[in-house]
């Protein structure tokens, strides 16, 4: 979850771009952004600094001269139940990033859809789409959430180095199933 004091920085198009671009991918300099993303690197330049402003993006100190190499800085989920009241402009901004979030999602699932005729079979049964139906109270949905995040953080980088590890994201969506009880006790 993104802190609040970025929630309006990021709920912008391009910006939300540049961040995904560069959590997906890796460090990249902003020409190599602008090029990925079709833009022109002014504007790439410009919201990368707006994002390195409120800790989102930073500079990793290796480019030479102009040619900056960026990197998304790693983000710690916030527990939303001990943050302050939010005001509405800042309401606004996390229901637009959630939406833009969910657009980028479907991007990439696409994308996959159109593409995975080109990857190994392995590759193509273990990736793409699926869902699991459990029935869980708030408290073993937070400790479900805890347990998984846990996991993909022991393969966060357990690939590095090998030739035949190829950089997957895995999206996790917990949705209630019955949106006719909100809120209901279970």
């Amino acid at each position: 979850m993104v802190q609040r004091s970025a929630l309006r920085t990021l709920a912008h198009p391009l910006r939300s771009r540049l961040l995904a671009e560069l959590r997906v991918h890796g460090r990249a300099t902003g020409t190599e952004l602008a090029t990925a993303l079709g833009t022109h690197t002014g504007a790439t330049s410009y919201h990368l600094r707006k994002l390195a402003e409120v800790g989102l993006v930073e500079d990793t100190g290796t480019g030479t001269g102009r040619r900056r190499v960026w990197r998304a800085v790693e983000t710690v989920p916030t527990d939303p139940v001990d943050d302050e009241p939010v005001d509405e402009d800042d309401a606004e901004a996390a229901d637009w990033l959630a939406l833009d979030y969910l657009a980028h999602f479907g991007d990439r699932a696409r994308d996959w859809l159109g593409e995975q005729h080109r990857w190994d079979p392995l590759w193509r049964q273990t990736c793409g789409l699926e869902d699991h139906t459990v029935q869980v109270t708030t408290e073993q949905l937070t400790a479900l959430r805890a347990e998984l995040l846990e996991v993909l953080e022991r393969y966060r980088r357990v690939g590095q180095g090998n030739p035949s590890a190829k950089r997957v994201v895995v999206y996790t969506c917990a949705l209630p199933v019955d949106p006719r009880s909100p809120g209901a006790a279970g």
